[in-house]
């Protein structure tokens, strides 16, 4: 069984407040903050929605890829989430 890593964007809203962050187990986190059981941020600033997420086999390339983008400027993160997903629908539903 393949194991892979993700890095993903969470949206408040289209054009709302941006969460990025990496896991190994895309569901499960996505789940947790759309539950408020991952405390901080998300929870408080209400941000749920899968808005993108990539795909990586090794932990440690999604890690550096969500350094490099939470260092971006939000314009560039705005036009890499339109380039996959430019109504801002939720994805969880995509990858249940």
């Amino acid at each position: 069984m393949e194991k892979y890593s993700y890095l993903y964007i969470l949206a408040s809203y289209k054009n709302g407040t941006l969460y990025i962050g990496a896991t190994t187990n895309l569901i499960r986190r996505i789940w947790l903050h759309k539950n408020n059981f991952a405390k901080g941020f998300t929870k408080q600033y209400s941000v749920h929605r899968l808005v993108y997420y990539e795909q990586y086999e090794d932990l440690e390339f999604a890690f550096t890829r969500e350094r490099q983008m939470k260092a971006w400027k939000r314009t560039w993160k705005i036009r890499l989430i339109e380039e996959m997903n430019p109504n801002w629908n939720d994805l969880y539903l995509s990858i249940l």
